[in-house]
């Protein structure tokens, strides 16, 4: 189950020659927050027409690609909301708008948050400039290249018979549980990082590894990568300070999981339909 069509957005690095930007969408970041107009109960960025009026301190603008034939841009300012405009942080945008339009909002944070944090090169501290031809900045006097930074992790249901085990972070509401997730470390394989996740965060092993798919995630600047995984063996225990609690739960007996916008979800969602047409 994926909720976005392909189709819906064009990744460019440059606006396609001889596309108007007259209609353009610009996402305005103030501060963590992007200034918005409230539209059929959710937020839209700033048409190029709302956006000229406004009293504002503006940063260069970052061409983000089209998204269904309308040109987008990223841009950083500082300044206060007129009336009839808001700002509203990137989560906000989740549930709220197309799926599309959420991981568009996550590419514009994801490359101001980039371009903030890379004005200067960080081998030789001199400015640095666009690279030419990439979506990078080159430095003109030692060479180095930066590239936009993603954050490769795993996210992976463990499956047993009828129960996949759910856990809460050690951050989250009372209740809540969800799949395990962690980051990739240097030098590993995906399929490495799965089974040394697990076995860190509840004690457990798995084998049997199926992909399922992956979700931008900008919360900075994750890439999901979907698994599920059988259980092989060991008893849950819990990592201190990371896991408050861990169980299996049986797939028509769950707690409170994530929405259907989290990767997370469709995981739990793809082993539930699969033991429900089981049952029929």
């Amino acid at each position: 189950m994926w909720p976005h069509d392909p189709d819906d957005f064009e990744s460019l690095t440059v606006p396609r020659e001889g596309s108007s930007v007259a209609d353009a969408w610009y996402f305005v970041f103030i501060n963590q927050e992007i200034l918005c107009i409230s539209e059929q109960g959710g937020p839209r960025p700033l048409l190029s027409d709302e956006l000229r009026w406004l009293e504002l301190e503006r940063q260069p603008e970052i061409f983000l690609g089209h998204y269904q034939g309308r040109a987008c841009f990223a841009m950083a300012a500082s300044g206060k909301p007129q009336p009839g405009y808001s700002l509203v942080g990137l989560r906000g945008w989740l549930g709220r708008v197309a799926a599309p339009l959420f991981y568009l909002a996550g590419r514009a944070q994801q490359l101001i948050d980039w371009d903030r944090d890379h004005r200067f090169c960080g081998r030789c501290s001199t400015e640095m400039t666009q690279h030419p031809l990439d979506r990078a900045k080159q430095c003109p006097d030692c060479g180095l290249i930066s590239y936009p930074r993603l954050s490769p992790s795993i996210i992976v249901l463990i499956r047993r018979g009828e129960e996949m085990l759910l856990a809460r972070n050690a951050r989250w509401p009372q209740g809540m549980f969800s799949t395990l997730a962690g980051f990739v470390e240097p030098g590993e394989s995906i399929e490495q990082t799965v089974h040394r996740e697990v076995l860190e965060e509840v004690g457990l092993r798995v084998k049997q590894l199926r992909y399922f798919g992956s979700q931008s995630w900008p919360f900075p600047n994750s890439l999901m990568l979907g698994f599920h995984a059988v259980y092989d063996g060991g008893d849950i225990v819990c990592q201190d300070g990371e896991i408050a609690d861990a169980r299996w739960f049986r797939y028509d007996q769950l707690p409170s999981v994530p929405p259907g916008t989290a990767i997370s979800r469709w995981l739990i969602d793809e082993f539930v339909n699969e033991l429900a047409s089981r049952s029929e």
